[in-house]
């Protein structure tokens, strides 16, 4: 009897919790983002530059973004559509329960595997819609940085928390859609793409069958020795993500893996091997590759001489951000301006959205506007991503990525290396997976060590 009633005690404990959270990170402050027209701006790997055209133009209300000098120019409509573009994951609440808890809500502790699953879907838009493609609707969406402190967000928390405590829980999508899919793009090719962009969307849905989603990430979270509701710090999430690739069965993800360094070090022969390892004996074609290197950037505080390594990531045509944030919360960074990085903030908790049914609302999985943050209050412990879409692709990204490390290092030692060969040629343990065992022994460890080294995220 006293271990049941301190059972119930977890359970109403964590239900509060939840119910708080979901307060807290379901209104924001109205803010703006400022840029300035005398920079260029980086944008995983696009340069964008805000130049004179019309004084008197001004950049609209609703972007989020103002340009000094109340300036708007150049490229800042055509920067604006390809950032909303990037899909933006952040905290939910009211999705089916997690699997060995009392959670429906990951507000407070999910920031980590929300800034991973944009970096694997941004490595996900570049293998099936091209660095180039972006969001027909992206400019139609509204702003949600209006949104402010109101009765309706007290109302919000009263019925979350109501809803806790009987354990009852509506699944309910926003009520505002865009214009209807059909007749929308004027091609096959755009409705092509239109159809990859909520395939990949939906592989992200917050529901267990989702192949990404929050609760398929926890899953194999929980071979490393975590669990829904704890803190993961950015090398763990980078080997999670790995995992949930390499165990995805659907027919679409077939012809692309996800590698993670080893302390710091791309080994060519290991990538070449994971590029070229196949299901089928009948197919030849080379698998597009994510590369993972979870990085330190300083000891307690990041280092200022790191400042030109991550410009010069953010700038590689490969890039496809970086897990990263500051002490205490994580952030996705996907670009730069003078010495201030460009990021998507996962702390913002919207309601579940059923991706499973046709047609779902896509405008709460897109950023509506840009926030800036300088690059000294960043936290050292960061993971930077990569996408190769053949072996020939890999060598050549290598190649420049190395030439780059060289450049930013400084004549220090460089962030990490390539070398060429295998891991156990270098005495390293081959890491090796079973279906019963998913994280080897070494990994194992690995893990544990990332995990008492990095930052907590709240």
């Amino acid at each position: 009897m006293e271990a049941t009633g301190t059972d119930e005690v977890d359970k109403l404990k964590t239900k509060f919790v939840s119910a708080w959270n979901n307060m807290k990170y379901s209104w924001v402050l109205k803010t703006k983002t400022y840029f300035s027209r005398n920079s260029p701006v980086l944008l995983l790997g696009k340069c964008y530059h805000f130049k004179y055209e019309d004084e008197n133009k001004l950049l609209p209300a609703r972007s989020g973004c103002t340009i000094e000098d109340h300036v708007i120019a150049g490229n800042v409509e055509e920067f604006r559509k390809d950032f909303i573009s990037r899909i933006w994951l952040t905290y939910r609440e009211e999705f089916p329960q997690i699997e060995g808890s009392a959670l429906t809500t990951d507000c407070g502790w999910g920031c980590t595997l929300r800034t991973g699953q944009m970096l694997l879907a941004q490595g996900l838009i570049l293998h099936f819609l091209g660095r180039a493609w972006t969001w027909p609707d992206a400019l139609n969406i509204e702003n949600s940085d209006s949104e402010s402190w109101t009765s309706n967000t007290v109302k919000k928390f009263t019925a979350s928390f109501e809803a806790s405590l009987s354990g009852e829980r509506e699944l309910k999508t926003p009520t505002m859609c865009l214009k209807e899919t059909i007749g929308r793009y004027s091609d096959d090719h755009e409705m092509k793409n239109e159809i990859y962009h909520r395939k990949i969307i939906s592989w992200f849905g917050d529901s267990p069958l989702a192949l990404f989603g929050l609760h398929q990430l926890i899953e194999y979270g929980k071979k490393s020795g975590k669990k829904a509701g704890d803190w993961y710090g950015p090398a763990v999430v980078a080997h999670i993500l790995r995992k949930a690739v390499e165990e995805a069965r659907h027919p679409d993800l077939q012809g692309i893996t996800i590698y993670v360094a080893q302390d710091c070090t791309v080994y060519s022969s290991d990538v070449i091997d994971k590029q070229c390892a196949s299901l089928a004996s009948d197919n030849t074609d080379d698998k597009a590759v994510i590369i993972l290197v979870p990085v330190r950037l300083g000891g307690e505080r990041t280092n200022a001489d790191y400042l030109d390594f991550v410009k010069g990531i953010l700038s590689l045509e490969y890039c496809v951000g970086i897990i990263g944030g500051k002490p205490k919360q994580s952030y996705y960074f996907a670009g730069f301006q003078d010495d201030s990085l460009i990021y998507m903030d996962p702390h913002y908790c919207q309601s579940f959205v059923d991706v499973s049914i046709k047609d779902f609302p896509l405008e709460t999985f897109h950023c509506p506007s840009p926030k800036k943050m300088s690059f000294r209050k960043m936290d050292p412990s960061c993971t930077v991503g990569f996408y190769c879409r053949n072996v020939q692709d890999f060598k050549r990204a290598s190649e420049e990525i190395t030439k780059m490390l060289k450049i930013s290092s400084k004549e220090k030692y460089p962030l990490f290396t390539f070398v060429n060969g295998h891991s156990r040629d270098y005495d390293f343990t081959s890491t090796t997976t079973n279906e019963e065992d998913l994280f080897s022994e070494d990994e194992k460890e690995r893990l544990k060590r990332f995990s008492t080294e990095e930052f907590v995220l709240l």
